[in-house]
């Protein structure tokens, strides 16, 4: 047994030190990057946030939504084969570049991923989820998908440290997912006693990748704007978000009314509700990772995914990055112990 002494950090951690900026306003800041990848030949343009494989998030409705702001969607991997035909035969072109098809680490996993992409060869992600990656399972998993599509760019995790992001990347993955244990619906971290606080993780896996030409995705912890920020602050390549997108009319699920408010259901995909829904239940041998919650219902994400974005250009108007990807060489950080004067949250 050992014990790190050295402190790591969380998004309630820190906050951002403003800098002098050239910048008159925030529709100056482009929130947009280009990324090539480590393994394929693709580039990719777009606004670097994501909605998780979730599926009261990931759907193929969000996807949609997102899209057309060019942001990202990991669609869940409980949609049949036939309904991706569906979708893709009406989702219009250029589709294909915002959206990842997900899966675990089964073999049924990955002769459905094969069908999807035999049937529409256009698409070009892949995401491999599980909630341990550090298993040897995983990284072979990793380097037999390589081997399967080696023209798509896979998405692996979830990890938190230097080390394994490099063993994922080297194995065949272009991008790695980052996070265990920081989600509003996961509860491994008091199932288990594992995890690592996020903002502190992105800062060591975005090093490690980075180094050898790989990305990262934050995937987790994110409750506001000024999260996403921080994450994106701290070298995250993508932000993946759960919580922040449930409960909108494209999060899937139905709306419950009760007392003249209404609500969505959403929970962790490792909940009991998840595994009952898509496994037959909890496995014997397995813990409930995950919480079922009712979230206020939104609305339409439009509004959600201005709120994000614009605090996103205001976070790069007070440290003078006229670019996403100028953020994180802009960025300070320092320590507090509060992060808002909460006189007025009851």
């Amino acid at each position: 047994m050992r014990i790190e002494n050295d402190v790591k950090l969380g998004f309630k951690d820190v906050m951002f030190r403003p800098k002098r900026s050239t910048l008159s306003s925030r529709a100056q800041v482009d929130v947009e990057r280009t990324f090539k990848f480590l393994h394929t030949e693709t580039a990719w343009t777009g606004v670097p946030v994501m909605a998780a494989n979730m599926d009261t998030v990931g759907t193929f409705d969000m996807a949609l939504a997102l899209a057309a702001k060019r942001m990202f969607t990991a669609i869940h991997k409980h949609y049949t084969i036939e309904e991706w035909g569906q979708f893709l035969s009406g989702a219009g072109k250029g589709i294909e570049n915002y959206i990842a098809v997900s899966t675990g680490t089964g073999n049924q996993d990955l002769e459905k991923a094969e069908r999807i992409f035999q049937n529409h060869p256009s698409l070009k992600f892949l995401c491999i989820d599980v909630a341990n990656g550090y298993s040897e399972h995983f990284v072979a998993f990793v380097k037999k998908a390589r081997e399967t599509f080696p023209d798509k760019v896979i998405m692996a995790g979830n990890v938190v440290t230097g080390e394994m992001v490099e063993e994922l990347l080297l194995a065949g993955a272009d991008i790695v997912k980052v996070g265990i244990g920081p989600g509003s619906v996961c509860t491994t971290r008091v199932k288990t006693g594992v995890g690592y606080p996020q903002l502190s993780a992105i800062i060591e896996c975005a090093d490690a990748a980075h180094g050898i030409g790989g990305q990262i995705i934050s995937d987790g912890g994110c409750t506001t704007p000024g999260d996403v920020a921080k994450a994106f602050g701290a070298g995250a390549d993508f932000v993946m978000l759960g919580g922040m997108l449930a409960g909108h009319d494209e999060s899937g699920g139905e709306v419950v009314e009760r007392d003249g408010r209404r609500y969505k259901q959403f929970y962790g995909m490792s909940s009991s509700t998840a595994m009952d829904k898509h496994a037959g239940g909890v496995a014997e041998y397995r813990a409930s990772e995950g919480k079922t919650v009712e979230v206020d219902y939104r609305g339409p994400v439009e509004q959600t995914v201005q709120d994000i974005l614009g605090g996103l250009r205001s976070t790069c108007t007070y440290v003078g990055a006229s670019r996403l990807k100028e953020l994180t060489k802009r960025t300070t950080f320092i320590r507090v112990a509060e992060q808002e004067n909460r006189v007025y949250n009851g």
